[in-house]
């Protein structure tokens, strides 16, 4: 973690001569297995929120902060169970309220802003409809005032055009869009508790940022607490009064953010701090030692897909230009729709460019023919972004990694079985692995799975799409760590596609910032984050959680 974040940290403290809007005292929540076995995983939690307060509660996957969230709100899964402690709203214990009980301060007194706008709003009614339910349940209201604050509530979370949006349906809307509908609908009947589970997680930094200045803004107006659910130290930092650090279900430390960050008492903790990535120009590493030519070449590159009706084909890509020298990480960021991805499958030889030229390692893309591209893409991979969903769960990890050997030549079963074990071992997993199915490895393990799949083929360069996102934060460090000795151990050259831009001071030398399809600029990574030179560039710098106070 950055000096400068976490000087940046200045929270204030608790209020104090109130009862705190939530308490809880000891609280246990166990799940139950298959066998009917009762499986323990928050353990005696004591935290409390002050009215107008920001509680942070950090963590990564499997700590038991959603869980803790749930077990809140009343809504955790079918096998789960509170089993001890108490859970007290405005000073009244609703531990052991019934569903029907629970019904009646949902939205009302406490509203959660969950994770995946995509999954929590019904695909088969109107947005307003949506927003609307939560004033029919718990207002008076006729239906045309009801409307009429639907819209007045679109409008106060910044959806332009609220009577349009409206009418429309979720799949109309962006992810950001999405977001700020269940943040209109949580806000409705100004609860005194917002819970917010990894609410900003999947979105952009421009679009996090208006996100949680918008919760900002209405705790300030009303008073209302937060509950930050989070894995991300830079929104903890940036908006929290307080942090609780959760590990395993239990409470590592809790206190004051810049307390915290500054002197963590616990090892857990600190090693969190070490692992976050940084913005910050300390950590950028030293400049490579040229190693030979450019392995990548891409000159003004354009794509192009029909749109399937009378107009114009919709240019995704348009003048995208860079070198990559060999054994160098070049990144390319940008946000939704800025073209990166697209770019990526372009380099990998999935399309054929519209116009411009791609060239990896002296061959020229746009002149092979399809036995000639096939035969490329053994010298380009792709790393995608979730291990959970890119590698085949009925298939053990041997047959995983030695699959793209049978695509191209037939080699032998020991040799194959070989190759795989001898790739563990360089990404760092025990020969255990191989009989096992991707389920029943972690999310670290399964990216490392898929980056020895990518290197079984001896590829000459990389192309990793968003690959450490989806990672926590302890377990993208060490993904990155594996990422740069492979590199300089096998001269490997990467293209890096990212939004994070704090990971791309830590991986990349060059960089390509891309938005609307446009490269808007390119350089070396010190050039472009030290002095950006495009207005854009500067907002997504100022945007990265953990370094706005800096930027003000």
């Amino acid at each position: 973690m950055t000096d400068a974040l976490i000087d940046l940290a200045t929270a204030s403290p608790a209020p104090s001569g109130s009862v705190p809007v939530l308490e809880l005292e000891n609280l246990s929540v166990s799940y139950t297995d298959q066998h009917r076995r009762h499986r323990r995983v928050v353990h005696d939690v004591s935290l409390q929120i002050a009215p107008g307060e920001v509680l942070a509660l950090v963590g990564e996957s499997g700590s038991g902060k959603s869980t803790t969230a749930q077990a809140v709100i009343g809504l955790l899964a079918g096998n789960g169970r509170v089993d001890g402690g108490s859970i007290r709203l405005n000073g009244t214990d609703i531990a052991g309220w019934s569903q029907k009980r629970l019904e009646s301060i949902r939205g009302a007194k406490i509203s959660l802003i969950p994770q995946d706008p995509t999954s929590s709003l019904n695909p088969v009614l109107t947005i307003g409809a949506q927003v609307e339910e939560v004033l029919r349940l718990h207002t008076k209201l006729s239906k045309p005032d009801r409307r009429q604050r639907v819209l007045e509530l679109l409008e106060r979370v910044g959806l332009p055009e609220p009577e349009r949006r409206a009418g429309q349906y979720a799949h109309e809307l962006s992810g950001g869009m999405k977001q700020r509908v269940l943040i209109a609908a949580a806000i409705a009947l100004r609860p005194q508790l917002i819970i917010a589970d990894e609410a900003t997680s999947a979105l952009d930094v421009t679009v996090q940022r208006r996100i949680l200045d918008l919760i900002d803004d209405l705790r300030a107006e009303t008073g209302t607490a937060v509950l930050f659910v989070t894995h991300d130290l830079g929104v903890a930092a940036d908006r929290a009064d307080r942090i609780a650090v959760l590990k395993g279900g239990r409470i590592q430390e809790q206190g004051r953010t810049a307390e915290v960050l500054t002197h963590p008492s616990s090892a857990y903790t600190r090693q969190l701090l070490s692992d976050a990535p940084s913005i910050a120009p300390g950590p950028q590493r030293p400049a490579p030692t040229p190693r030979g030519g450019n392995a990548v070449e891409v000159h003004n590159l354009i794509q192009e897909f029909p749109t399937g009706r009378k107009q114009p084909a919709f240019r995704a890509v348009d003048g995208v230009s860079f070198q990559v020298p060999q054994g160098t990480t070049h990144a390319i960021v940008g946000e939704s729709g800025s073209g990166k991805t697209t770019t990526a499958r372009a380099l990998a030889g999935f399309q054929r460019p519209t116009a411009g030229s791609i060239s990896i390692g002296g061959q020229e893309l746009s002149t092979l023919e399809a036995k000639g591209l096939r035969q490329f893409r053994k010298h380009v991979q792709l790393v995608y972004q979730n291990p959970f969903t890119s590698l085949d769960p009925r298939q053990t990890i041997t047959r995983i990694i030695e699959e793209p050997l049978l695509n191209f030549a037939p080699v032998p079963r020991q040799d194959r079985t070989k190759a795989a074990r001898d790739l563990l071992n360089r990404v760092h997993l025990p020969e255990s692995v191989l009989t096992k199915h991707p389920r029943e490895l972690s999310g670290g393990q399964r990216q490392r799975v898929a980056i020895a799949r990518a290197l079984v083929l001896n590829p000459q360069v990389l192309i990793l799409d968003e690959a450490v996102s989806a990672l926590d934060v302890t377990v993208q460090s060490q993904i990155l760590g594996l990422l740069e000795e492979l590199q300089r151990e096998l001269d490997l050259t990467y293209i890096f596609i990212t939004h994070d831009l704090a990971v791309v001071r830590q991986i990349a030398d060059t960089v390509s910032v891309m938005s609307g399809g446009r490269q808007l600029e390119v350089g070396t990574v010190s050039e472009v984050f030290d002095n950006p030179q495009h207005p854009y560039t500067r907002e997504l710098i100022e945007a990265i959680p953990g370094n706005r106070k800096a930027t003000q």
